[in-house]
């Protein structure tokens, strides 16, 4: 019996209404006849009816294959970004070498910083950027974890998809994974007092250890563990803003001169054009968004001078506006002035400093836009936008302000010590380093210290380091698969050994034997070692805690749910629709 035949005799049985009771699709053998000839007395309307299933049939197949050749690239993509910064994890990963266009040079082993500088055009890489921004806005550190955990789950998501097993049970198990996974670290997880500042210290080093600085993390960490608990109250704090610790960049000295300083410091030279002070005691400062030059019309104009009194009217209306101006900002008791940077116009003009020179008024110019808020915090003042609203009452009052020359190429800076009417909760860090990219790295650095003490602030609780928390999960993970069953046990198995890639990862840039540590770390882990972990330091299993290699709890759980829904995220996306 041909194929067109059985599809006319199942159509018949189950859709009896398309054909009279005389239609009856008859089969070779049947007593309608036998062989070729009642072959071909087939009715037009099954024929027309099996090729429209037949069609339908083929384009759900290329649409499955179209799916899913777009999901395999998405992964592909993905797993691309994720090799590129899976050599720079741990303390003995590896740092990379950035050039920009213009030829600025960039050595780092930040994960977001190394991901913000690639060139991606792929909307997949992408979003292994943003994996990794996000991470770094709500933990600080974790960044290149993040995304290794990411590309490892891709790749089980690529074994499943092979095995035939539909990409929303995948995200599903992926899902629960997830959730139990939080659970897991949360009760190995312990907690921390902020009154503690040993154990944020702790903290604040594991996280140095992996950066270009480690060398300097007995250096560094202190500073950023005290910038962050003079900014908050370790009873009562929830979060901490870090806009109100400013990181001051000033080129020479070494890393070890890096130093927190109580009160403010401010990068820009004193204008002493004409001579005026560059120290003051008692000092009353103001900070002022307008500026001391001669105004300007807002259209473009000529003026025509045709004759000697002319000039000297016009220059003399220019010294007296000028002369009003700064005689009104001394008759306020201001001996130290803070003059925002103008585009339009210029902020101060040489015979505006003659003046404030002559008031014995120390003058700062060229202050940035977006340092005026903090500037204006820590003073505990506010900024004055006109003459008419600079008052007495918008004096800050210090015990000293002065510039402190750094060498002859170096510049200066200007330190403002013994704040009186400052409202607290803000703090000034001054970085050093001997060159640019040192400089730039050990900004980075520490803001990333910052970030890891605030994430204690956020969620109070410290877990294992040396890849302990992810061996753990994947133990816990791999067992809570078995009591399910089903193909949402084999998901969460590969989810589970998805986690391991970290712990390999880790032996693997620290030169060890990968398999071996990896196999004793699961050991150690299977008889109820909860912190055990890998010691790269001394090429072993160590438990993390003696070690003092800790981590906030929120690092690892950002960096899980976060891979997590990305993976998810991906693994829905079964078509690239371009627009113009």
């Amino acid at each position: 019996m041909s194929f067109r035949q059985e599809m006319s005799l199942w159509c018949w049985t189950n859709f009896p209404g398309l054909w009279g009771e005389t239609e009856k699709p008859r089969r070779s053998g049947y007593a309608g006849g036998l062989g070729k000839e009642n072959d071909q007395k087939e009715r037009p309307g099954v024929l027309s009816f099996t090729v429209a299933m037949t069609a339908e049939t083929g384009k759900q197949k290329a649409n499955d294959e179209k799916g899913q050749d777009v999901r395999l690239s998405n992964i592909l993509a993905a797993k691309a970004v994720s090799d590129t910064v899976r050599t720079s994890l741990g303390p003995k990963g590896m740092d990379k070498m950035i050039q920009e266009p213009k030829g600025e040079v960039l050595i780092s082993n930040d994960g977001a910083t190394i991901l913000s500088k690639l060139k991606l055009q792929h909307p997949t890489a992408k979003m292994m950027a943003e994996l990794s921004k996000a991470q770094d806005i709500e933990a600080g550190d974790g960044t290149t974890s993040v995304v290794v955990i990411a590309g490892a789950l891709l790749g089980a998501a690529e074994r499943l998809l092979k095995k035939g097993i539909h990409p929303q049970t995948i995200t599903e198990a992926f899902l629960q994974a997830a959730h139990k996974a939080e659970e897991v670290l949360d009760a190995v997880a312990q907690p921390v007092d902020l009154a503690d500042r040993e154990h944020l210290l702790q903290a604040a080093i594991t996280s140095l250890n992996s950066k270009v600085v480690s060398q300097e993390s007995e250096t560094l960490a202190p500073i950023a563990v005290d910038a962050v608990l003079k900014v908050t109250d370790p009873k009562t704090a929830a979060n901490v803003d870090l806009n109100d610790i400013r990181l001051v960049k000033k080129l020479g000295a070494t890393t070890d001169d890096t130093e927190l300083v109580d009160g403010l410091v401010l990068t820009q030279k004193v204008s002493r054009v004409a001579g005026g002070p560059s120290r003051i005691q008692d000092a009353k400062i103001g900070l002022i968004q307008f500026c001391l030059s001669a105004p300007k019309t807002d259209m473009e104009s000529n003026i025509q001078v045709r004759d000697y009194a002319q000039m000297d009217r016009l220059l003399r209306e220019e010294r007296t506006l000028l002369a009003k101006m700064v005689k009104q900002i001394a008759k306020t008791g201001c001996n130290v002035l803070l003059v925002q940077k103008s585009i339009l116009r210029d902020a101060v003009t040489d015979l505006s400093l003659d003046f404030c020179a002559k008031a014995k008024i120390m003058v700062v110019k060229d202050i940035e836009r977006e340092d005026i808020e903090f500037i204006s915090k820590i003073l505990g003042v506010e900024a004055a936008a006109t003459l008419d609203t600079f008052t007495t009452e918008k004096l800050a009052k210090a015990d000293l302000v002065m510039e402190e020359k750094l060498g002859s190429e170096l510049g200066s800076i200007v330190r403002f010590t013994g704040l009186q009417s400052s409202k607290g909760g803000c703090v000034s860090v001054l970085v050093r380093a001997s060159n640019q990219m040192l400089l730039d790295e050990t900004e980075r650095s520490i803001h990333d210290a910052l970030c890891v003490v605030r994430s204690l602030v956020k969620k109070k609780a410290l877990i294992a380091g040396g890849a302990a928390p992810e061996m753990e999960v994947a133990q816990k993970l791999d067992a809570w698969a078995r009591t399910i069953g089903g193909i949402t046990q084999v998901c969460i198995e590969h989810y589970a050994e998805a986690l391991e890639l970290v712990p390999y990862t880790l032996a693997e840039n620290a030169g060890m034997q990968p398999v071996e540590i990896v196999t004793q770390l699961r050991a150690a882990h299977a008889k109820g070692e909860k912190s055990a972990g890998i010691n790269v330091k001394k090429g072993c299993i160590s438990d993390m805690f003696q070690e003092n290699v800790v981590q906030p709890l929120l690092v690892s759980t950002s960096a899980i749910n976060m891979a997590t829904e990305t993976v998810r995220m991906i693994l829905k996306i079964d078509d690239i629709v371009l627009t113009r």
